[in-house]
């Protein structure tokens, strides 16, 4: 006996697409003449398409004053969801036009910290070793809760399985330091010293913030590693800067505002430069704390992706004091 579907709801009352998209050039244009050029119809076309959809919604989506349209409340909403939903479905589309010819694209998912600071330094690199391959940077610090369709090649964080069916491999342990400005610097010279840094201005992550990078880029866990145990809360006797974003942080020490934490990995290329000094020479190092990177098994053999690990990789050794590759392991050559 044949088993009968039940009706989907979602698709029935879906209306038609066709006049979703003329409502959606009629929104974007303000007008249904130049709709009409934009889509290759006639203008008339337009007018009916979209009378056919207030008619099948209930309401009206657009206020007609002569030539010129302007949308309703009801419009508006309904022009945001639809438009977003269009992009969707275009890009999608490229996508899998785009699959079997020769470019290659490949999509990693980082934090925005490690982003700005590590990857967009040394991708341009990349880039012009590899002009055939386009890369996605995907940022966020919530690895396990990502937007609905978007499955990454690859992982750069500080957790070793970031889901099921990718494999991981430890990148460096964590060294971190006070960092400022040379003009800071100049201008607070106390601050070399255990003492002065206790008394400085201190730019500090938050803890939500933290799960950008590292728990430990904090100032009551670097100085109690010290033997000194601080306030650094709102009752405490120094001035405190808090923000969740670790680039925020770094962008104030740029501007002689204070004194925050280096994560070696991030700040090193502004310490190369100039930019950002050492504040003293204290240092601690977390080895039990690592980051890894994380890829998908099902892109172990895919040119792409190796191409751009054996690269990150060897990048990781030549730069990184604290890493923990080892030439000719992973598939370096």
């Amino acid at each position: 006996m044949v088993k009968h579907v039940e009706p989907d709801q979602i698709l029935v009352r879906m209306p038609s697409l066709r006049a979703v998209k003329s409502f959606v050039a009629a929104a974007k244009y303000q007008n249904f003449t130049r709709a009409a050029e934009a889509l290759c119809v006639t203008q008339a076309a337009i007018s009916r398409q979209i009378r056919e959809l207030e008619a099948s919604l209930g309401v009206e989506l657009f206020k007609r004053t002569g030539r010129a349209v302007e949308l309703t409340e009801a419009g508006t909403i309904f022009y945001d969801a639809a438009y977003l939903s269009f992009v969707n479905i275009a890009q999608a589309a490229q996508r899998i036009e785009n699959s079997d010819k020769h470019k290659q694209e490949l999509t990693i998912c980082c934090s925005p910290a490690f982003s700005a600071l590590w990857l967009s330094v040394r991708l341009p690199e990349f880039f012009a070793a590899n002009p055939d391959i386009d890369v996605n940077v995907v940022t966020t610090n919530n690895y396990l809760h990502m937007e609905p369709g978007v499955h990454p090649d690859l992982f750069i964080n500080k957790a070793s399985d970031p889901r099921e069916g990718y494999h991981s491999i430890p990148l460096f342990y964590d060294l971190i330091f006070p960092v400022c400005s040379a003009q800071y610097l100049a201008q607070n010279p106390e601050i070399t010293t255990l003492e002065g840094l206790q008394h400085s201005t201190l730019l500090n992550l938050s803890p939500y913030g933290r799960s950008q990078i590292a728990e430990h880029v904090d100032w009551g866990v670097w100085f109690n590693s010290q033997g000194v145990d601080i306030d650094i809360g709102p009752d405490g006797d120094r001035h405190i800067f808090s923000a969740n974003d670790y680039n925020m942080l770094i962008q104030m020490a740029l501007s002689h505002q204070g004194v925050t934490l280096g994560w070696h990995q991030l700040v090193a290329p502004m310490i190369e430069s100039g930019l950002l000094v050492r504040a003293g020479d204290l240092e601690v190092q977390y080895r039990e704390k690592l980051h890894y990177l994380a890829y998908s098994e099902s892109r172990r053999d895919n040119p792409a992706f190796v191409t751009f690990k054996d690269w990150f990789l060897r990048k990781i050794v030549e730069d990184e004091p604290t890493s923990l590759i080892e030439l000719g392991q992973e598939g370096m050559a």
